[in-house]
């Protein structure tokens, strides 16, 4: 860690912090409305914003410009209502809350231990609020941030309120970790859709696209379902659906197995960022640099 970067990661944990303490003074409705303000007004200014576009370009070559610069800006509505709510999800109650629908939440009830599997759709710390409300067992895997300060307390916030975590890594030691929670009876939820340089490189809208692995191994390995679990939001409100468990193809050659796996997900995850193009987190690089210049 550099002086210059450990400067920078203290300034934005500042700018967390106060952000935070001012956003936990007030209504989750009025904190979501003036983070999709804000981002809507700073978002396009961005060096995000080109990321953005060319991601949307990669996936619906189809549409208009007007209809691409339309999805740009609620994308931004979307991302400023997530960022701003995160600093207050864990205090949002699930169950039977009026803003809130939950279904087919009896597939993640009856089928544990399971994996479940879902992607940066809306706000989707919700997801992570309803498994720990329902006090089902369950670890989550996730990619440390690049500012550690502001990781740190993402996760003690998270960790406050029952989370427990499995940090994502390559490797064996990942494996022997995942396979240890699911022998203890605990399941395990994962975002799987974002660029993965230690995965295998297959179609995500048509180009080809580093993606994770790991989860449709463990599913092979062990016949657990794969359960997809999805946060929809309208504004401040959310639906939370739960899937059918995602059958795949055993065959002889398990790489082949494993490949067809992941093209699975991704199909599943292409599917659902069809429904709601704006909801999806754009502003990373999910296909190669070379798209993105």
């Amino acid at each position: 860690m550099n002086l210059k970067a450990k400067i920078i990661w203290r300034l934005e944990a500042i700018v967390y912090d106060i952000i935070s303490l001012f956003f936990r003074i007030l209504p989750f409705n009025i904190v979501s409305s003036l983070g999709a303000v804000l981002f809507k007004l700073i978002g396009p200014m961005t060096n995000k914003n080109k990321i953005v576009r060319t991601g949307l370009k990669i996936a619906f070559p189809e549409k208009s410009e007007k209809e691409i610069n339309n999805l740009v800006l609620r994308q931004w509505d979307n991302i400023g209502r997530t960022f701003a709510e995160f600093p207050v999800s864990h205090k949002i109650k699930i169950i039977d809350n009026k803003n809130i629908s939950v279904n087919g939440l009896h597939k993640a009830v009856k089928n544990t231990p399971a994996l479940f599997i879902s992607g940066h759709f809306a706000n989707w710390e919700i997801i992570l609020s309803l498994l720990i409300e329902t006090k089902l067992p369950v670890q989550i895997t996730y990619r440390k941030l690049n500012n550690p300060y502001i990781d740190s307390r993402i996760r003690k916030q998270r960790e406050k309120n029952g989370a427990k975590f499995l940090i994502q890594k390559s490797g064996q030691t990942s494996a022997r970790n995942l396979l240890k929670a699911l022998k203890n009876n605990q399941s395990i939820a994962m975002l799987n859709d974002q660029k993965f340089n230690e995965g295998i490189s297959v179609p995500f809208f048509g180009v080809n696209a580093m993606t994770s692995q790991g989860f449709v191994r463990l599913a092979l390995k062990t016949d657990l379902p794969l359960i997809p679990v999805i946060v929809q939001r309208n504004k401040s409100k959310f639906t939370i659906n739960f899937y059918e468990p995602i059958n795949f193809i055993r065959t002889r050659n398990k790489s082949l197995d494993v490949e067809n796996g992941v093209i699975q997900i991704n199909r599943f995850i292409e599917d659902r960022v069809k429904e709601n193009p704006d909801q999806w987190f754009w502003a990373h690089k999910r296909w190669p640099n070379i798209h993105y210049k």
